[in-house]
């Protein structure tokens, strides 16, 4: 309350006056509205000011300057203008063939023996190419009667690893074992097509108002229509 108390000697100071003649008045809102305002005539990119003022919705942030659509491009393509001349022109360069070729085969690359492989270009597989331990393996619903087998020659395998005492072994199994019974729910789900629950209509229940309420509420319609 302090400081808006203190606007008012430093405004009248300054003679600006409304449309009325009236002095006026700011909130600390208002120099909010002023700073989005003025960040992005001076051309910061309206969805960063989004950032910067908490909006969920974009649509807030345009409204408080009234920015349509143009020029919310305009100032965009502006700020990448600006990004750019700033980054070396390499960066920028147009691909030989032989990148334009690794880029493509990259994608080409992703498929394995029991699905595809979603890593991004040009990162290295952390798994050493155990697939089926690796949640970014999308699988192949047509691959399903591969992926059972390698699940049972998993538990062949940890049983043995058991029975001769190699627990090492059996631990890092298990880890693939678990990786594959998760792709074959992945599976499952995916050919089920999920399953619609009805959950029916929402019922609500009338409460009623006790004989003081009523004679309270009564009270009040008579005094709003006088």
């Amino acid at each position: 309350m302090s400081t808006l108390r203190g606007q008012g000697p430093a405004l009248i100071a300054t003679g600006l006056t409304d449309t009325t003649g009236d002095p006026l008045r700011y909130t600390p809102h208002d120099f909010r509205r002023l700073f989005i305002t003025d960040a992005i005539l001076n051309g910061l990119p309206p969805h960063i000011a989004q950032v910067i003022a908490g909006h969920q919705d974009i649509n807030v942030t345009l409204g408080y300057k009234a920015v349509y659509p143009e020029e919310a491009i305009q100032a965009h393509m502006a700020f990448l203008a600006r990004r750019r001349s700033l980054r070396p022109s390499e960066e920028y360069r147009v691909p030989t063939e032989d990148e334009w070729q690794e880029f493509l085969g990259h994608f080409e690359r992703r498929k394995v023996s029991i699905g595809a492989c979603g890593r991004a270009f040009g990162t290295p597989c952390i798994h050493e190419h155990a697939c089926v331990r690796c949640p970014m393996l999308w699988p192949d619903p047509s691959q399903r009667d591969r992926l059972v087998e390698i699940r049972d020659n998993l538990l062949a395998r940890i049983a043995e690893a058991k029975r001769e005492g190699w627990l090492g072994e059996v631990e890092g199994l298990q880890v693939s074992l678990a990786g594959a019974e998760d792709k074959l729910a992945q599976m499952d789900r995916r050919a089920s097509g999920g399953t619609a629950i009805d959950l029916g209509m929402p019922r609500i229940a009338t409460v009623q108002p006790t004989q003081a309420e009523g004679t309270a509420s009564l009270t009040q319609s008579l005094d709003d229509q006088q």
